[in-house]
């Protein structure tokens, strides 16, 4: 409505038309503030909807970042324990065991940088939430993922190797050469006695005793690869040089001097395949297994295959027939298979390990090699199986060095004849005393060392090892 000037109105008229127009132009104030008002209240309901938008996909963000962070914590936490524990092999990334110090840090960085985008990923007020939330910084450039979840490290820590299954297992598609060197040497004294007793004080008869010394030299190399990152396989080709020095008195020669029987022999010695596979993801304070089967060929020289001292048949009692081989093996000359499995459980700063195994050999028939090309059959002849275990513990003394020390013990069952118990053949109990030592020459290559000492009559007194794994 339109009001006119007021020079056509008296006074009353004036006024009430003014009263008028007062009262339309506060309606048309009113009308247009509700109209505002609901203009208003529906931007705000939209900016309200759209925040609450922009909230949950911020804490949908933050979550994912939370679970980064928490896998980084992880790995941070491994790669500190690997970095303890030194060396003796390489880790997931293919980096040789004891530079896990470097690994470490980063990852370390790693966690830092997760641990600052799980922070910056809060909700955040005004124009920079909404610029965040829309996948842009503050400087307006398209925001960039701040880390990717690294895969997790399933090897367990490497440690000094001081036993001939080693815990840490090659990296997919990497390979490890490893030449080592092995002395061995053992006395033993037997005691004979051939006679008869008149009480149990006197004994007449012959009393032979003899001293028995062998020294072994075994060199050779082992490959491994790996196949997957929980499976490997490893050739070993061994080379063996035996001597065999037998001290004793000649039976049923009245002499008081000592003779000498030396022999000696070398060559190939048995070669070797095993397949190992890591069944789980162990962890700090959690166990890894490590199943492996080995396969143990013939290729060696049987004992069976060298001259023996005997003419006709090996029957003590003549100068002839001193029953003793002329040229020393360089393998057992049986097929074997071996199962057997490996743990390992880290707890900070130590590692404990061991396995467990068992050795069963496909006996055949035998035929005795003597002199002068004349043999004598033996039948059938099935070696005794073989239960071990061993256990030990590593520790790591700086990043680049750790020492290990353990025991290893084997149960060698009697060997049979023909389905008959071998006379003379017994159970027999190996223990040895093992310490070995580590030290990272280069980020491929590594210097392992291990001294065995035997515990019973019947182990190798002295064992010495000297393994250099070459990583590619």
């Amino acid at each position: 409505m339109k009001c006119v000037p007021f020079r056509q109105f008296s006074a009353i008229g004036y006024a009430a038309l003014l009263a008028f127009c007062v009262e339309a132009h506060a309606q048309s104030l009113e009308t247009q503030a509700a109209q505002a008002g609901e203009a208003n209240i529906s931007a705000l309901r939209a900016e309200v909807d759209q925040r609450l938008k922009e909230l949950e996909a911020l804490k949908r963000k933050l979550a994912d970042e939370e679970g980064n962070f928490r896998q980084l914590s992880r790995r941070l936490n491994a790669s500190q324990l690997e970095s303890r524990h030194a060396t003796g092999g390489t880790d997931a990334n293919g980096l040789p065991v004891g530079a896990a110090a470097t690994g470490g840090a980063t990852a370390a960085a790693q966690a830092v940088q997760a641990d600052q985008a799980a922070q910056g990923a809060l909700p955040q007020s005004g124009e920079n939430a909404g610029a965040n939330a829309g996948g842009t910084d503050q400087a307006g450039t398209p925001a960039t993922p701040v880390g990717q979840a690294p895969v997790a490290d399933t090897h367990p820590p490497a440690v000094a190797p001081i036993f001939d299954q080693p815990g840490v297992l090659t990296p997919r598609h990497k390979f490890v050469v490893e030449p080592y060197f092995q002395f061995s040497y053992s006395s033993q004294n037997q005691i004979s006695l051939v006679g008869y007793t008149i009480v149990p004080a006197l004994l007449i008869g012959l009393i032979n005793v003899s001293e028995v010394k062998t020294t072994t030299l075994t060199g050779g190399v082992a490959l491994r690869y790996g196949l997957t990152n929980r499976m490997e396989l490893e050739v070993r080709v061994p080379y063996v040089y035996q001597t065999n020095d037998t001290v004793a008195r000649e039976p049923f020669v009245g002499t008081a001097a000592n003779t000498t029987i030396s022999s000696n022999g070398h060559g190939l010695g048995d070669v070797e395949a095993t397949l190992r596979y890591q069944f789980n993801q162990g962890g700090p304070d959690k166990f890894y297994y490590i199943g492996w089967l080995r396969l143990k060929s013939a290729t060696g020289k049987s004992p069976f295959d060298v001259v023996t001292d005997c003419v006709v048949s090996c029957v003590v009692g003549t100068t002839a027939n001193t029953g003793l081989p002329l040229q020393q093996p360089t393998g057992s000359g049986f097929l074997a298979i071996q199962p057997g499995l490996t743990w390992l459980f880290p707890t900070d700063p130590v590692v404990f390990f061991g396995n467990f195994s068992y050795l069963h050999s496909f006996g055949k028939d035998e035929s005795l090699t003597l002199r002068d090309g004349q043999t004598e059959f033996l039948g059938k002849i099935q070696p005794g199986d073989i239960w071990g275990f061993n256990i030990g513990m590593g520790l790591a003394l700086n990043e680049k060095a750790s020492v290990s020390i353990g025991y290893d013990q084997s149960i060698v069952l009697p060997t049979s004849q023909n389905g008959q118990t071998v006379p003379g053949s017994v159970r027999v109990i190996l223990g040895t005393l093992l310490i070995g030592y580590s030290y990272r020459l280069s980020p491929t290559t590594t210097l392992n060392f291990s001294i065995g000492a035997g515990l019973t009559r019947d182990t190798p007194d002295l064992t010495l090892t000297l393994r250099v794994p070459l990583s590619f």
